[in-house]
């Protein structure tokens, strides 16, 4: 049995065994089986001792340590306007099964996006990260810090099968009740599992030097903004469902019913009680590609903003169906 720090948090597994997202130290290598039950990790000691390695190691420091070295304060640029760090949402420096992971996306890019309408390349979608749940200024796209992300990217998508398949490359689905998602049921969640950590007002908890955070601020002028991916109630669901609360859920393994993780998130990110950055966001310039939990009008059906933000989300989803459309959720 190991401890790993997920958001600074120790959590006890077995089988995968991870290093504190605020350390550079190696990890011990797992390597996956054609036992179904095994998950891919990556070994750093790996990385090669030249040019490209040294772009790599910054790659996933940046990930572990982004507001370090390049937020308000940052010691190599000041590009991000909050205090967050890339492995709040894709842990363990996107390595994490289960948690936005994030060892496909050099394969998987240019792809398209449905908010700009448009094919992106991968450096366009890490700037998107750094403008909207970091609230920053984009990223030079020849510069150290792009570059360094970009060879992070390539290195560990080495470990990953061609097709993208391995266990734990997406977070865990949500089967949808048939009732609405409730902020109200969600705040006795919040104030019973993670008011603890994230505080009652959702503001997080700086590290001692107040330079990051140990436990990242949920909603507030510092917090992701909406349309964020973590503004969704059902994406944060699936994340909440598979790694939260976070000495209570082990990995593949949740404490959270699906039915409570959408409540969770519906507090979380209910907007007439909790304030977040730049509430005019983008809207998605192609309705048809909109995600059905993506609230903000005008919307390819006729259902309401609310139920497009909270649910019931089966109607919805059988009335694209009816209409042969692909729900994207």
């Amino acid at each position: 049995m190991k401890k790993i720090i997920f958001f600074g948090l120790y959590l006890t597994v077995q089988m995968v065994v991870f290093t504190s997202c605020n350390s550079s130290t190696s990890q011990t290598l797992v390597k996956a089986t054609a036992d179904e039950e095994s998950y891919i990790t990556i070994d750093t000691t790996k990385i090669p001792n030249d040019q490209f390695g040294e772009s790599v190691r910054y790659g996933r420091e940046l990930m572990l340590k982004t507001a370090y070295y390049i937020g308000p304060d940052g010691i190599n640029g000041k590009y991000l306007g909050n205090k967050m760090n890339c492995t709040n949402c894709h842990q363990d420096a996107g390595t994490k099964p289960y948690s936005f992971n994030l060892m496909t996306s050099h394969d998987n890019y240019p792809q398209y996006r449905g908010r700009e309408n448009k094919v992106l390349t991968m450096a366009e979608r890490v700037n998107n990260c750094v403008m909207h749940p970091h609230s920053g200024k984009p990223l030079p796209l020849d510069g150290k810090e792009m570059v360094a992300f970009l060879s992070y990217f390539k290195w560990i998508s080495q470990y990953v099968p061609k097709d993208g398949k391995f266990k734990g490359a997406k977070n865990l689905d949500i089967e949808f009740p048939d009732v609405a998602a409730s902020s109200e049921r969600g705040k006795v969640l919040f104030t019973e599992n993670c008011a603890r950590c994230h505080g009652n007002d959702g503001e997080g908890k700086f590290t001692d030097d107040k330079s990051t955070y140990v436990y990242p601020p949920l909603w507030g002028k510092y917090a992701y903004q909406p349309g964020s991916s973590m503004h969704r109630i059902i994406k944060q669901a699936k994340w909440l469902k598979s790694n939260m609360p976070y000495d209570k859920v082990t990995l593949g393994k949740p404490y959270l019913t699906d039915a409570q993780a959408l409540d969770l998130a519906a507090y979380v990110n209910d907007d007439a009680i909790h304030t977040r950055p730049n509430v005019e966001a983008a809207d998605y310039a192609d309705k048809m590609s909109k995600p059905i939990d993506y609230s903000t009008s005008p919307f390819s059906d006729n259902f309401s903003e609310e139920q497009h933000k909270y649910g019931p989300y089966k109607p919805i989803i059988a009335y694209w169906k009816k209409n042969g459309w692909k729900a994207i959720y």
